[in-house]
Order: C-alpha cells, then sequence, then structure tokens
C-alpha cells in the first residue's frame, strides 16, 4: 500500500491551499511591503521611501494585497490626498509565517540573528522559534508527520486506542 502525499499538480488549491496563498504572497515585494506594514509603516509615500521600490511596482503590489483582502485601503479623512493601508485581520494572520521566513534565514542564510528582536512585550524577552505543535501543544519534528485525508481522520480517544492497539501487536 502506499503512502498518501499531497496532490502535487494541484495548482487552483482545490485540494492544498498552498498554491493559493503563493498567488496572494508568492513574490519577494510583497513580503517587503507586509514587513514594513508590520513595522508601523502605512503610507504610499513612506513605503515607496523605506523599500526603495520602484512607484509602479509598488502600486501593483499594494493592489494585489488590497485586492487579496490581506491590507485595506482607506483615503485619509483629514487630507483626502493621501491613502493609509492597514494590515486586516487576514494580514496579521501572516506574522507567523513572517517569522518563520526570517528565522528560517537566520539560521540558514545570515548564519546571526537579526536585529532589532522580536520580544515578549510582558518580559521583554526573544520569542521562541515557531515550531509544528501536535494538537496539546507538543513540538513535532518532520519524521513524527504524516499525510492523511481528512476522511480518515478520528476522534483524540479512538484514534489513541487504535494505535496503543497496533503498537502492541507489532511487539509481539
Amino acid at each position: 500500500m502506499s503512502k498518501l502525499r499531497e496532490k502535487l499538480n494541484d495548482l487552483d488549491g482545490e485540494q492544498c491551499a498552498l498554491p493559493l496563498a503563493l498567488e496572494a504572497m508568492g513574490e519577494r515585494w510583497s513580503f517587503m511591503i507586509l514587513r514594513a506594514a508590520f513595522n508601523g509603516v502605512h503610507h504610499f509615500e513612506e513605503f515607496q521611501q523605506e523599500l526603495n521600490i520602484a512607484r509602479n511596482i509598488l502600486s501593483n503590489r499594494l493592489s494585489k494585497l488590497v485586492e487579496h483582502g490581506i491590507m485595506a485601503r482607506e483615503v485619509m479623512v483629514e487630507d483626502r490626498r493621501k491613502v493609509q493601508y492597514q494590515l486586516t485581520e487576514k494580514g496579521i494572520a501572516l506574522l507567523p509565517v513572517m517569522i518563520a521566513l526570517r528565522q528560517w534565514g537566520e539560521k540558514w542564510g545570515a548564519g546571526v540573528p537579526s536585529t532589532p528582536v522580536l520580544v515578549d512585550k510582558r518580559d521583554e524577552q526573544p520569542i521562541g522559534p515557531v515550531t509544528i505543535t501536535a494538537h496539546d501543544g507538543r513540538p513535532l519534528s518532520y519524521k513524527e508527520l504524516v499525510w492523511k485525508h481528512r476522511s480518515e481522520l478520528q476522534p483524540l480517544g479512538q484514534a489513541r486506542a487504535r494505535n496503543d492497539a497496533l503498537s502492541s501487536v507489532a511487539a509481539e
């Protein structure tokens, strides 16, 4: 029996949402704009100046982020000529992705921690590494993961009892 794996030619996101996520965010400038937004940049001119990005590319990427609901575009009440870009709830949900990519780059790219350091506001200590965790919070390694079809999922108690039974049979 072969092991279940993702349908790798699913580029429309019918079975896996990764292609859809890449469509919304899958290029460098979108991530750089998102990083700037997480750092408090809100206006077109600020993005352009801080990122040193061509105006046409910035306009295109901001439009795409707004179209995908990652950022919201708001005309300023006090000056109707100015526009402000804010992260939406959907955009803020990308923070763990950004942190994971930064941590990966620190380990495998730069080889050193970035500065400034992102810290917990309460005790001002650096955040921990982004990890894959089980339903109960246990960190999981790559070797502890397996693909399952959603229809095969069972309630926790049943799955644990079945795994215990299989373990005892294998030990005999």
